[in-house]
C-alpha cells in the first residue's frame, strides 16, 4: 500500500512539472510585434477568388511560402495608389535576396475602365512580378465586403472622368496565407519593410 501511494504520488508531481513545463514554455514564447496593426486572428479576408491581368483565377493558396501585400486602388488614382505602390516595389528592393519572397497584389475597385491590358501597364510601372486583380462587379462587391473595405463612385463632369474614393490600406499575410497585419496608408515604406521581415524571419 505505501508504494502504492508513492507511485502515485510520483505520478502527481511528474504530471505538475510537465503542465508547469507546458505553461512556461507557452507564457516565455516570444510574440512577433508588428509596426501596423496587428491582426493575427482575424475571421475576415481569407481568400481573393478574383482574375489576374493574364487572365489566370487567382487564390491566396497561390502565393504560399511568401509574404503577400494586398492594396485595393484604381489605375486612376492621382497619388495615394501610386504611392503605395511605389512603396511596396520600394519595400521588395530592401528585402534584397528576400525579395522573392513578397508578393504585392493590386486590386482594382473601378474594373470598368481598369480592363485586363490597362492593369498590365499599370503594374509595369513598379514591379514585373506584382499582379492586379479584378472582377465582375458583383465579385468586387463580395471581395470588398469579406475585406471590410469601402468604395465608392463619385461621378465627373463627364460620365468616364468619374473617380473612385476608397479605403486606403495594405493587408499583410503570412507565408501560410492567414492575416497578420494591416498596415495604414502613410505608414511609409520603412515600417512595411520592418514587418514582412518579421513575417519572413517567422517561417525560418
Amino acid at each position: 500500500m505505501p508504494q502504492r501511494r508513492l507511485a502515485i504520488k510520483t505520478i502527481s508531481v511528474v504530471a505538475l512539472s510537465i503542465s508547469a513545463t507546458a505553461l512556461f514554455s507557452a507564457c516565455s514564447e516570444k510574440k512577433t510585434e508588428f509596426r501596423g496593426v496587428d491582426v493575427t486572428g482575424a475571421e475576415y479576408a481569407r481568400d481573393l477568388p478574383l482574375t489576374d491581368h493574364h487572365g489566370k483565377a487567382r487564390h491566396l493558396s497561390d502565393f504560399a511560402g511568401k509574404v503577400v501585400v494586398v492594396f485595393f486602388g484604381f489605375t486612376q488614382c492621382p497619388d495615394v495608389c501610386p504611392t503605395s505602390m511605389l512603396e511596396l516595389a520600394e519595400v521588395k528592393k530592401m528585402l534584397g535576396p528576400d525579395g522573392d519572397r513578397l508578393q504585392g497584389i493590386f486590386v482594382t475597385v473601378d474594373p470598368e475602365r481598369d480592363t485586363p491590358e490597362v492593369l498590365k501597364a499599370y503594374m509595369a510601372n513598379f514591379d514585373p512580378t506584382f499582379l492586379a486583380l479584378r472582377g465582375t462587379p458583383e465579385q468586387l462587391a463580395a471581395v470588398a465586403k469579406d475585406f471590410k473595405i469601402y468604395y465608392k463612385k463619385v461621378d465627373g463632369k463627364t460620365p468616364t472622368s468619374y473617380t473612385m474614393d476608397h479605403s486606403a490600406g495594405s493587408y499583410v499575410y503570412d507565408t501560410a496565407g492567414r492575416l497578420r497585419v494591416y498596415n495604414r496608408y502613410g505608414s511609409g515604406a520603412q515600417a512595411l519593410a520592418a514587418d514582412v521581415k518579421a513575417l519572413l524571419a517567422e517561417a525560418r
